[in-house]
């Protein structure tokens, strides 16, 4: 829903990135290229911004229901 602070293997920061990630890519480059420049050169911290999935927008609309 949203990115994780910290990579889950290593534990690099990635969260303060994400914003960057998404107007580069927004503006054209590839994601590749958006995570080079970025300087995130480990598998395991690109699979943290690439298998991200922004849900968040579609789970507040939702109410909390108490029984």
């Amino acid at each position: 829903m949203i990115i994780p602070i910290r990579c889950f293997t290593c534990g690099k920061p990635v969260a303060q990135d994400w914003e960057k990630y998404n107007e580069i890519v927004n503006n054209g480059k590839s994601p590749k290229d958006a995570l080079d420049e970025l300087g995130y050169n480990r598998a395991c911290c690109r699979r943290m911004f690439l298998s991200n999935v922004e849900l968040i927008d579609r789970i507040a609309k939702f109410k909390n229901f108490k029984k």
